[in-house]
């Protein structure tokens, strides 16, 4: 004859919660299966045929994801006597001797969304992380990593083709198989993704992973569109909003219908195109245009003002100049009045005529991602520009919400949102 274990279980906030603790469970030995509901907070065990299952171990395992577990029927003041001692031998997360684990909720997963929540962890909180698309954010998979790998191999072409050393070193010209590039960019990118982000999230029981889409629903709770279906109230303690940035379109007129690349779609490109043209004139502008032409493509940048006139003219003047003697052709205070795509070929309308490329790289800054997240349910305040309003202590107009990275007006580097995040 099977036993019936029934647990009462606390601090679970939607079905994915209910999952995590019953796969816990059913890892005990002596469980042949577990009946878990979030809406009830209630556990439903069978044990093995003949095995004598004990409390302890359950409620260990429950205790082990940051939940709270105790015997349906046992009275409350033991099961805080029981959770309390088993805190202390399995790391179950406390805010202090009799209060439950702080609950935090952090949507996204890039930089400044893993360094808080594995800082929340180490300190005893219980941690929620809400990812929409891919784990990692920005830097690992469309920002930092591959475009510092495609940097180094064009930098490789380019000493391939000219070197101070060329006396001694007989230059050649390098054949470019872009397909090969691409395929070595990505094995690095789902390396370090799987290294620095999934791996670790999967091997902390204390955060629990929901992939869909979050959106306020008071300053206390969250509504998550869960992407395998169906939805899920989360709600918080504390909360940090760390949702990134996205590229930035300018309106100009015709862009929208046709098929310009951002960084993104540029960086995943199995081609490389012979003419390129890129409207931007900051970072990732100025890197990937000199990139694509060091790889073989004919590049025209055009400038609204001049290179880096935000960050410092004079490194834009100098980096002008460079670019100039590498055969890219810069034109300072020029803009596309009109895009179209004719012939397969596109065509800028700008105030020196027109330009025609095979393909148009458009880098002219990053948006933050909060559009969609109805801060105002929360009374978080976002600028002009969409980004959430901070304080030193990254705490938003709502005290207990706080923001990092990208989406906030914090400069948009990664060693910013890891800092702050942290």
């Amino acid at each position: 004859m099977t036993e019936a274990i029934t647990l009462h279980v606390d601090g679970m906030t939607c079905g994915a919660c209910s999952e995590h603790v019953r796969q816990a469970l059913e890892k005990v030995p002596g469980v042949r299966s577990a009946a878990v509901s979030y809406p009830q907070r209630r556990a439903e065990i069978t044990a093995d045929a003949g095995a004598d299952l004990e409390m302890a171990p359950l409620v260990a395992a429950v205790s082990a994801l940051g939940y709270r577990a105790q015997a349906a029927d046992m009275p409350s003041k033991p099961a805080d006597l029981l959770n309390k001692t088993l805190g202390g031998l399995n790391g179950e997360p406390k805010r202090g001797d009799a209060e439950p684990a702080l609950h935090v909720a952090v949507i996204g997963s890039g930089g400044a969304a893993m360094a808080a929540a594995l800082k929340a962890v180490e300190q005893g909180a219980r941690v929620t992380l809400i990812e929409r698309g891919t784990l990692g954010g920005t830097c690992v998979n469309v920002g930092c990593v591959p475009s510092k790998i495609m940097i180094r191999a064009a930098h490789i072409a380019h000493v391939r083709r000219e070197s101070p050393f060329d006396d001694g070193i007989a230059a050649a010209s390098p054949a470019i198989l872009r397909e090969r590039l691409l395929a070595q960019q990505q094995e690095r990118v789902d390396e370090l993704r799987h290294a620095k982000y999934e791996g670790i999230l999967a091997s902390t029981p204390a955060i629990t992973v929901l992939r869909g889409d979050a959106r306020f629903l008071d300053d206390r709770h969250l509504n998550v569109q869960l992407a395998e279906g169906g939805e899920c109230a989360v709600a918080f303690d504390r909360c940090l909003i760390a949702t990134g940035a996205s590229p930035a379109i300018p309106p100009i007129p015709g862009l929208q219908g046709t098929h310009y690349w951002t960084s993104t779609e540029a960086l995943v490109s199995d081609r490389i195109p012979e003419r390129l043209a890129v409207i931007g004139s900051s970072v990732v502008a100025v890197e990937l245009a000199q990139a694509f032409a060091r790889l073989g493509s004919k590049v025209t940048l055009l400038a609204r003002n001049t290179l880096f006139f935000r960050e410092d003219p004079a490194i834009g003047e100098a980096v002008t100049a460079a670019f100039r003697a590498e055969g890219i052709e810069v034109l300072e205070h020029t803009q596309a009045s009109e895009v179209a795509f004719a012939n397969g070929a596109f065509v800028l309308t700008t105030g020196r005529g027109e330009l025609r490329a095979d393909r148009l790289l458009v880098a002219t800054g990053r948006s933050p991602n909060t559009r969609a997240l109805d801060l105002e349910a929360a009374g978080v305040t976002v600028n002009a520009q969409g980004a959430i309003v901070i304080d030193n202590g990254m705490r938003t107009s709502t005290p207990h919400i706080y923001a990092a990275g990208d989406c906030t007006d914090q400069p948009q580097f990664v060693y910013v949102a890891a800092a702050a995040g942290t």
